[in-house]
């Protein structure tokens, strides 16, 4: 799908065809906060660590590596609550999302959340702007020709093959996020920085601590490094099909929130298991359109989405897991 196959804005309805589908699922209820879900997802998640890390102790010898998948599993799972926080999905106040995501990003995860919060609503401001969307600016990968043009040398032959490189990078995703972290707590106010700074390095040490008093200095390395390498794969396949391979805004695309949320997202068909694995984030097009909507409920929106859009005659994409990524990784060789 291009900008050109788009249908077009009208300015007689921009900005108000989003204004019944706001209203309809307002009266729903739906957008009410599911404590009890989130407490015991939270509580699961906690004591799923710490059966894992008793594991290690318990074993403390090569079949630890083993527990380093398990672990991975449960660290997403912590990134996903915290993803949850960021957008207020989880209590009523701004104040206690904000130390959920603290606790479970910082301490838990040793991810900032202050940068990634604030990274992250850029995103959802601007779905897929190369020039406003963080998550579309030329980094280790291009999204445009144009960035790919200003490649040189190494970096152009690793644009030109970014899309067979696409997942084996992704093991470094997840100690990409820790570095970011760190580098970016030079932008945080004083007292964010001391707070966040202290959490993240509580974890670091913890983490570290952990895997070399548990384990034998050669286990712990293997353990770390597959540790990270698993949850940077899980995290990257869990945002890869989102919107890499749909259309992109150009400067001149004034599109409503409607437009702009559901023309640049994708959804993923599948059921609870795909829910589980990719951490509600298969509902990306009512994910984007109501951001605070907690992800329980994402799945009783989505026939409101998707009759609203047909009625609009606007494209609403969903597609098999399997499918995305083909589609995503053409979207990336194209591009080079």
């Amino acid at each position: 799908m291009t900008t050109t196959e788009l249908p077009p804005v009208h300015a007689s309805t921009k900005g108000s065809d989003f204004t019944p589908l706001a209203r309809r699922v307002r009266e729903s209820g739906l957008m009410r906060r599911r404590t009890g879900y989130y407490t015991a997802s939270i509580a699961c998640n906690v004591l799923g660590t710490a059966a894992v890390w008793v594991g290690v102790a318990l074993t403390g010898s090569w079949w630890s590596v083993l527990l380093a998948v398990p672990a991975a599993l449960l660290a997403a799972r912590t990134g996903f609550l915290g993803h949850d926080a960021g957008h207020k999905q989880i209590a009523s106040s701004a104040r206690t999302n904000r130390r959920l995501g603290l606790l479970l990003g910082d301490l838990m995860l040793g991810m900032s959340h202050g940068w990634w919060n604030a990274k992250h609503n850029l995103h959802h401001a601007h779905p897929n702007h190369a020039e406003r969307d963080p998550d579309v600016g030329a980094g280790a990968l291009v999204w445009t020709p144009e960035q790919a043009a200003e490649r040189h040398g190494a970096l152009n032959w690793l644009s030109r093959n970014q899309a067979w490189l696409f997942f084996p990078m992704l093991t470094l995703e997840g100690l990409s996020l820790k570095v970011s972290s760190i580098r970016d707590l030079k932008n945080r106010d004083p007292r964010d920085r001391w707070i966040e700074g202290g959490l993240l390095a509580a974890h670091l040490v913890g983490y570290l601590a952990l895997a070399f008093l548990l384990m034998p200095p050669a286990v712990a390395l293997v353990f770390i490094a597959v540790h990270q390498a698993v949850l940077g794969v899980h995290l990257g396949c869990a945002f890869a099909p989102n919107h890499k391979g749909m259309p992109m805004p150009g400067p001149d695309d004034d599109w409503d929130h409607l437009r702009r949320q559901v023309l640049t997202s994708r959804n993923i068909r599948g059921g609870r298991l795909t829910d589980w694995f990719l951490g509600g984030l298969n509902y990306q097009v009512e994910h984007h359109l109501f951001p605070g909507l907690p992800r329980p409920a994402l799945r009783e929106v989505q026939p409101m989405v998707r009759e609203h859009c047909a009625k609009l005659g606007l494209p609403y994409t969903e597609t098999g897991l399997v499918a995305s990524y083909a589609q995503a990784l053409r979207y990336l060789d194209s591009v080079a």
